[in-house]
């Protein structure tokens, strides 16, 4: 026993040698790095890193960045995904390193004898040295933005680097302070992408159809709206489905209903599928196209919100390149929304129409993902009006306030009783909210053959309780809002001069309005789990 214990003792003994052998060796390196960078002239860096250090306190920087990407619109919307998953990264990283490893390794600050007064910063930080959290968010941010938009990344990854850097330039921090704060936020951008990634990937729960298998996209017409997004974007697609028809819509070439018209005529006598690349009200023009010719749709992602694509699964076109390729598909409701007729009706076309008999035989309008009456339609229309001078952002935050201070309640009957009603808001399937907070909403079943109905009441201080409502995350246990799901709604009375709004668009509403769920669906591309789609499993 004595001699095991022994043998026990030493043998730690030697491991604690050996660990203190390799943390003084790599002290000492680092160290070494440190005073060499200390030491070196680095032409200009005086009145630029120390700024930059400064810059980047408490993510000052990177919400800087996120805000102006966001409110000018450039880059279009993978940009802006970017700077959101960014700041969700930077938000995971500091959470870690300023609770777990400045604790964890209370490691001193550098001493500064070796780094030039012109560097060093006015305001020393007073916490411990590893990691560095400047490292740590600056990497979170890039990586967060580079695994969505390349293009913008491209830009960002130099400016972190040099926050990066500039922690040891200034001597607040030891090289490999920065190199593990970076470690640190690169891969919680990446456990960020995994989450967001797994939460959008919702198996269907709706009948899967049949759908022309197109290798490479051959087959495939897609009309992109070059307007709905970057030009990055839209060569994703070409890079996805090499061998897809991409035609662009110019609107000085004519009306993007038409192109669309013309597309899937050609996709039914080649056998093949109309694609769409574009914001909600462009795959609205789409779904409608594909459903008049009898063929499938794939929806690309591309516009600000791609509710449809997101709710298929879909965040950017590469994820539905196999989809199309093996000919996966689901099908997918077409929401209807048509005039009432009776006496004194007129009938008021909601649709684009063409023929000499076109007034007096409306056709009836389609929604894939939303319609509503009342406020949202004047807020649609402000923000259009302003999208293209200060981007889409800006515009709705414009349209929001606008339509706080003058939107007014309106009457009209639904089902037959009297309402008073600042919002009817009508979702094609049965949305069902994720994570609990406002903006969450998901539709997990395409098929239900359900509308989901929200009425926001009117009466006193309505508007302010329906909004701490819907930012405490209670909206559905507000006094003013009230919903329920049906297969029919009947509206009548509606006053002149209502705007209706239709993903994304909007058009003044006759008076009375039947809005129901047509028997025919749509066929629709959507990548599948593995296990559902019949590929093999990956091994464990």
């Amino acid at each position: 026993m004595e001699s095991h214990r022994g043998g026990s003792g030493s043998t730690r003994a030697g491991a604690e040698g050996v660990r203190a052998t390799v943390s003084r060796t790599l002290g000492s390196w680092d160290r070494a790095l440190f005073r060499a960078v200390a030491l070196r002239h680095w032409p200009r860096a005086e009145g630029v890193l120390p700024r930059l250090s400064r810059t980047a306190d408490h993510s000052k920087l990177w919400m800087g960045t996120a805000a102006a990407v966001a409110l000018s619109g450039v880059g279009g919307p993978r940009a802006r995904r970017g700077v959101l998953r960014g700041l969700a990264s930077v938000a995971v990283t500091s959470a870690v390193v300023n609770t777990v490893g400045k604790g964890a390794f209370g490691r001193a600050r550098p001493l500064l004898d070796d780094v030039p007064v012109i560097r060093r910063l006015k305001r020393l930080p007073t916490s411990t040295s590893f990691p560095s959290g400047h490292a740590a968010s600056a990497a979170a941010f890039a990586t967060g933005v580079t695994l969505e938009s390349r293009g913008l990344g491209a830009a960002v990854v130099p400016v972190a680097a040099s926050v990066a850097f500039s922690r040891i330039y200034t001597g607040v921090h030891y090289p490999s302070d920065v190199l593990v704060g970076a470690a640190l936020g690169t891969a919680a951008a990446f456990g960020v992408r995994a989450a967001l990634d797994a939460r959008r990937a919702v198996p269907p729960a709706q009948p899967l159809v049949e759908a022309p298998a197109l290798a490479e996209g051959r087959g495939l017409s897609v009309v992109a709206n070059p307007g709905a997004g970057s030009a990055a974007s839209v060569r994703e697609i070409g890079e996805a489905l090499p061998a897809a028809r991409v035609v662009h819509w110019e609107p000085d070439a004519g009306q993007l209903e038409q192109l669309l018209d013309q597309e899937a005529r050609r996709a039914a006598e080649e056998g093949g599928a109309l694609g769409v690349y574009g914001g909600d009200g462009t795959v609205n023009a789409a779904a409608r196209a594909a459903l008049r010719h009898g063929v499938p749709l794939a929806v690309l992602p591309g516009g600000t919100h791609n509710h449809l694509a997101l709710d298929l699964g879909i965040g950017r076109s590469a994820d539905l390149a196999d989809a199309i390729a093996s000919g996966h598909a689901i099908a997918v409701d077409m929401a209807r929304f048509a005039p009432r007729h009776g006496p004194g009706l007129p009938q008021t076309p909601l649709t684009p129409q063409a023929g000499p008999s076109a007034a007096a035989a409306p056709e009836p309008g389609y929604f894939v993902n939303t319609f509503s009456l009342g406020a949202y339609g004047d807020l649609v229309e402000v923000r259009d009006r302003w999208r293209n001078r200060i981007g889409p952002w800006a515009a709705g935050l414009i349209a929001a306030v606008h339509v706080l201070r003058h939107s007014r309640p309106f009457e009209v009957r639904v089902n037959g009783r009297p309402r008073s009603l600042w919002l009817l808001f009508v979702g094609n399937c049965s949305y069902h909210t994720v994570g609990g907070g406002p903006g969450g909403a998901r539709r997990f079943n395409l098929s239900d053959g359900m509308l989901d109905i929200h009425l926001i009441r009117a009466g006193r201080w309505a508007r302010t309780r329906l909004i701490a409502s819907a930012l405490a995350g209670v909206l559905h246990r507000s006094p003013v809002h009230a919903a329920a799901r049906g297969r029919r709604l009947h509206l009548a009375g509606i006053p002149d001069g209502t705007l209706c709004s239709y993903d994304g668009e909007t058009a003044p509403s006759p008076p009375a309005l039947l809005i129901d769920k047509p028997a025919t669906t749509l066929t629709v591309y959507r990548p599948l789990p593995a296990w559902l789609s019949g590929s093999a499993l990956p091994e464990s």
